[in-house]
């Protein structure tokens, strides 16, 4: 019976034309969808640094347990404290990954009688941390501070919770930090930012939006995730001390998670001071090809009117319909540019689109060959 309901429940999906499966990567197409924006992942130098750091500390192949118990040491805590320095917070924890991250800290950070008031946007770890809260949620309209005004003025006194990413996903839009800020401000609401987009991609050494924008005082806190532009694994909360101790205590995935095994820990540390040296040089590699994107999309008639318009590494062609989307999708992989589709209900309807990933790997004739290939299988 059981069986028989989780196999209807996979065929409705098949005929809707939504059903998600696992793939490989073909070889020899060219990414133009991975979040690695740096090239740090397939970085040869980098992969020796990490190599190197792991050798220098003789540790086990696990952790042996969760932070709380037996997987926790001196070399941890002092990776959290430089994380602490470079992302200029009082106090830094490592988790697992950042979905692990945002759903502990949504889930135990409101009390009873709080709000949450978030981008609609929020990624689903946030989302699926609120449902599991003590507080009450609230969207706002993606990135309408207008919107996020008249949430809060409809708010009595309570304690208040805004949430937001600093660059989005699924259109690579940036958030209007600064001015979110002033509004988090007037009515004494404490701002939590996720960089998973940003680390990285913004500030000198890769400190993502917040820090770009001097503006680490005036958020509460902020969530990195490292499976991105650094290239690596897991994820760490920046903010007060006492958030810190409250989430060693009431965060329940990293209470009941085996922590992050040491190699990954010397992963995290060496990607650091490889973004520390190198991130500059890689970054405004990327944004040439951003800037080239953006220019080439502004001259074609056949993509200007689809394009997205997004300052980041992220760039998105709307393409309605998902079978059509899933179509154009097969079309690039048959010329060799690896672009995937992203789908309602992941998106709204109607919204579905091409999400086009930019980074420091690629190179501009690659870059024409997928527009050129774009022009022609949005014209047929």
């Amino acid at each position: 019976m059981l069986l028989s309901q989780l196999s209807e429940c996979v065929e409705k999906r098949r005929g809707e034309g939504l059903l998600r499966q696992l793939t490989v990567s073909q070889p020899g197409l060219v990414d133009f969808c991975s979040n690695d924006y740096l090239g740090l992942a397939r970085c040869t130098q980098l992969a020796a640094m990490i190599e190197e750091e792991y050798k220098e500390q003789h540790s086990l192949c696990g952790s042996t347990g969760s932070q709380l118990l037996t997987g926790n040491c001196s070399y941890y805590e002092q990776v959290e404290k430089e994380l602490a320095v470079i992302y200029r917070g009082e106090s830094a924890l490592l988790a697992n990954s950042g979905f692990d991250m945002n759903i502990g800290l949504f889930a135990a950070l409101p009390q009873p009688g709080d709000y949450v008031v978030y981008d609609e946007l929020m990624h689903n770890s946030a989302r699926e941390g609120m449902k599991l809260s003590r507080g009450t949620s609230i969207s706002f309209k993606h990135n309408d501070v207008r919107d996020l005004k008249t949430k809060l003025e409809a708010l009595g006194p309570a304690n208040i919770i805004v949430a937001v990413e600093s660059v989005y996903s699924m259109d690579g839009h940036c958030a209007p930090l600064e001015e979110i800020v002033s509004i988090c401000d007037q009515f004494n609401a404490n701002l939590v930012v996720d960089e998973a987009h940003g680390v990285g991609v913004f500030g000198a050494q890769g400190e993502g939006l917040v820090v770009k924008l001097n503006l680490e005082s005036k958020v509460f806190c902020r969530v990195y995730t490292f499976g991105k532009a650094p290239g690596v694994h897991g994820a760490v909360l920046v903010g007060p001390k006492a958030l810190r101790d409250y989430m060693i205590n009431y965060c329940k995935p990293l209470i009941y998670s085996t922590s992050l095994p040491m190699h990954s820990v010397c992963s995290i540390r060496a990607s650091h001071e490889r973004m520390r040296t190198e991130c500059l040089l890689r970054q405004r590699h990327l944004y040439l090809f951003v800037q080239h994107f953006t220019d080439y999309i502004r001259n074609s008639p056949t993509l200007s009117i689809n394009a997205l318009d997004s300052p980041s590494a992220i760039q998105g062609v709307i393409v309605p319909g998902n079978e059509k989307v899933v179509r154009v999708s097969n079309f690039l992989k048959a010329k060799g540019w690896n672009v995937l589709p992203i789908r309602s209900p992941t998106v709204p309807k109607n919204s579905e689109r091409l999400r086009i990933i930019l980074h420091f790997h690629n190179s501009i004739d690659q870059l024409n060959g997928l527009l050129r290939h774009l022009e022609e299988a949005l014209c047929t």
